[in-house]
């Protein structure tokens, strides 16, 4: 078995271009990756993927529409409303198309907010969440997150190396990647189909986008599934508010705060973090 493998898959009217690993293993895992630019499930779970790949798990990793090598609206929808729509969908027809029944989610900043809305709608299709510096709670629009979103008003590659600093606390683990990272993540960005779509995702004014997200406190209450939620203390892209906020309406919920951590948790303390979701994953709640 290889280790990680790539296809496309067809999803009603977009093709998704998504990573696997383990197929064929007992329980699945659907891995959602966040919003920066050149963001994809690749730049997210590359270290997860092998990792639980290894523990005996079905991983699946996509680019969500409008990302990476995922099929890109050519007239693009407007408002993140409609994106959340265009994604929600994505990923149940992705587990259809893999005839995937049930799986864990893990869902990191953006897509932890996704992992919220695809859990209201199709909650009998999940089984365990994990929920990584969420969105989808409501929180004051922070500058560096206003600045990861409006990448494309002043775009360039010493931006792209700015914005890579703020997603780890200590960048010294990353010293000697750093510019290979912001090169890899600029020139994905720089992608004409990547701009187009992430520009109509993410236009001011931004506050918007952040409440448009927040999923009720009301449908929060009605989620029966057990939630980890995972966030770093210092996370200066989605603060670490929104984990609190999301602990007190889930009713079955647990947290884990990492301190001297920023929004990269799955990278910074990434031996960490699989053990703490393969505990949630394989024990009794």
């Amino acid at each position: 078995m290889q280790e990680v493998t790539s296809a496309y898959a067809k999803t009603g009217a977009y093709e998704t271009y998504f990573y696997r690993a383990g197929a064929g293993n007992g329980e699945a895992v659907l891995f959602i990756h966040g919003s920066g630019p050149g963001a994809t499930a690749w730049s997210n779970w590359q270290y997860a993927l092998p990792f639980f790949k290894e523990k005996g798990f079905d991983c699946i990793a996509p680019d969500l529409i409008g990302f990476g090598m995922s099929e890109h609206p050519s007239s693009p929808p407007k408002g993140i409303r409609s994106w959340m729509r265009l994604w929600v969908d994505q990923l149940e027809l992705l587990l259809d198309a893999l005839a995937v029944k049930r799986t864990h989610l893990v869902g990191n900043s953006l897509g932890g907010a996704i992992a919220l809305h695809l859990l209201a709608e199709a909650p009998e299709r999940i089984d365990r969440v994990v929920l990584m510096g969420p969105a989808g709670a409501p929180f004051r629009l922070t500058p560096e997150l206003d600045r990861v979103w409006g990448f494309y008003e002043d775009p360039s590659a010493e931006r792209m190396a700015q914005m890579i600093r703020w997603f780890a606390y200590d960048e010294s683990f990353i010293e000697g990647q750093l510019a290979d990272i912001s090169k890899m993540r600029f020139e994905a960005a720089m992608n004409p189909a990547v701009r187009r779509s992430y520009e109509a995702m993410f236009p001011p004014p931004r506050q918007q986008i952040v409440d448009d997200l927040v999923l009720p406190s009301a449908t929060l209450r009605r989620i029966r599934q057990p939630v980890l939620l995972v966030h770093g203390l210092n996370d200066p892209i989605v603060p670490a508010e929104t984990s609190y906020y999301l602990a007190k309406h889930l009713p079955r919920v647990k947290m884990m705060i990492y301190g001297q951590c920023s929004h990269w948790t799955q990278v910074e303390y990434k031996d960490s973090f699989h053990s703490l979701l393969l505990h949630f994953f394989t024990n009794k709640i």
